[in-house]
């Protein structure tokens, strides 16, 4: 591939230090070592700087579900810019590509869930779910029906709003969060934290924290439960099969509205168009983005059931985004969405590549360091461990072992994350049989290496149980 590129890598790392504030990151430190330029992609490869093809074995960030170098969503942009390059809808106004786009997802959407409201992100999409699920409430007179409830380590943006719902400890540690009203119960994530229960007991265990809580809170304060189909920045953690029946059970009885965080699951990740009809759960609200536009173009938004449209749609919804339901955006979600389906693409997920990976990612399971290997549709995580008799943490930080591992990806041309000590995977939705064995080759040889590092660095050490 012919990669442009016409100045040398440690410049363009000086130049990116020099001035470019990077998300997550501890900027000191990167700009000692240096960023990683990508320069190109094809299919499920990018290109760096320096000429070397990758296995993007996590889409971009969750999102490139057709590829890289689709043709087609570059000439839908070009089409809409030369058209109508922006224009909003405040003010009584709309667009066609906002009304076809709606449309669209009102016809994939599972239930009654056939009204969208468009945010440029997931994180804004969530924030805009505070408001919607608030107003609602208000507008039937239970004012004091504001507290949503969600999990810790669960992943719903970095903005205010998105962040306080997110249970992530360090992102609450900056910025003075969470918000109030925002209740945090345990995540199910039975390998590192169900002791001597049994899966199946745990993700009970699990989901009865939301009646509990639901009962301590007060059922006139409790507006709304939040989750993700399967956690996935905390490390794609997949429930029990016990834990989203019941989850669905507390919903129902108590009448709180069940969001479904669908920005990662949305749109083939799981191998149906949402992870909500994996796990079998029915949610009022669908937040969504990333595969939306397979992450061509920032869009997200909040898909919510009739009976909460035709609720705040009484009264003016003071919200908006001056980016929402962006033309251009909207344009390539919609050709991405008609490749998706035009392709078959989630049949040949469901019914193809992801049955192999899944074959292909157990094997993982046999080496030496991994505990448990997780995997739903094209997303899947492993556990790494010391010892897997007893499902041990290593003794060093949270994410020393993992952060070593995915070095070693990077090494050896794969992109593989790590969250904590969890190694994770989220690939193209297109990728192949044979891209397959390529993933799970580099991966088992990173993961050989990470061992010997770990262990030539003297950290091959089991925390206390």
């Amino acid at each position: 591939m012919n990669i442009r590129n016409h100045f040398p890598t440690e410049e363009l790392q000086k130049r990116d230090a020099a001035h470019h504030l990077h998300p997550f990151s501890a900027q000191d430190d990167l700009a000692k070592k240096g960023s990683k330029i990508i320069t190109s992609a094809q299919g499920v490869y990018v290109f760096d700087s320096n000429g070397e093809q990758i296995l993007d074995a996590m889409a971009g960030l969750w999102c490139v579900n057709i590829g890289y170098g689709r043709e087609e969503l570059a000439q839908a942009a070009e089409r809409q810019m030369r058209e109508l390059p922006y224009y909003n809808t405040f003010f009584q106004t709309t667009h066609i590509p906002a009304i076809d786009l709606s449309e669209k997802l009102a016809q994939l959407a599972p239930r009654d869930l056939n009204h969208v409201f468009y945010a440029g992100s997931g994180s804004e999409a969530n924030d805009t779910n505070i408001r919607i699920v608030r107003q609602y409430w208000a507008s039937l007179g239970y004012s004091e029906k504001n507290i949503i409830i969600s999990r810790k380590n669960a992943y719903h943006g970095s903005t205010l709003g998105g962040a306080s719902l997110g249970g992530m400890s360090a992102m609450h540690k900056q910025g003075g969060l969470p918000i109030p009203d925002v209740h945090h119960i345990n995540q199910p994530d039975w390998w590192a934290e169900g002791g001597e229960l049994n899966p199946e007991e745990f993700g009970l265990a699990r989901a009865r924290e939301l009646e509990e809580a639901i009962i301590e809170l007060g059922e006139n304060r409790v507006a709304a439960f939040i989750a993700e189909p399967v956690q996935g920045a905390g490390g794609v953690i997949v429930p029990p099969d016990t834990y989203w029946p019941e989850i669905q059970r507390i919903c129902d009885k108590y009448e709180i509205i069940l969001i479904a965080d669908e920005v990662i699951c949305g749109f083939g990740r799981t191998g149906n168009w949402f992870g909500s009809q994996t796990m079998n759960i029915r949610p009022d609200i669908m937040t969504i983005a990333k595969g939306l536009s397979s992450g061509y173009q920032p869009i997200g938004g909040s898909i919510v059931t009739k009976k909460i449209a035709d609720v705040i749609g009484k009264d003016e919804f003071n919200h908006g985004y001056t980016y929402s339901s962006h033309p251009v955006a909207a344009a390539v979600a919609l050709a991405n969405l008609n490749i998706i389906e035009s392709e078959g693409i989630i049949d040949r997920v469901r019914n193809d590549t992801a049955p192999y990976l899944a074959t292909k990612w157990a094997t993982l399971a046999d080496h030496p360091m991994v505990g448990e290997a997780k995997i739903v549709g094209m997303m899947g995580s492993i556990a790494l461990t010391p010892n897997k008799t007893n499902r041990a943490r290593f003794l060093a930080p949270s994410g020393t072992v993992g952060y070593i591992c995915r070095e070693r990806c990077f090494a050896n041309n794969l992109i593989m994350r790590h969250v904590g000590d969890r190694m994770i995977i989220s690939p193209p939705l297109i990728i192949d049989k044979e891209q397959i064995d390529i993933l799970i080759e580099r991966a088992w040889k990173s993961l050989d290496e990470g061992m010997s590092n770990v262990k030539e660095k003297k950290l091959w050490e089991s925390a206390p149980i």
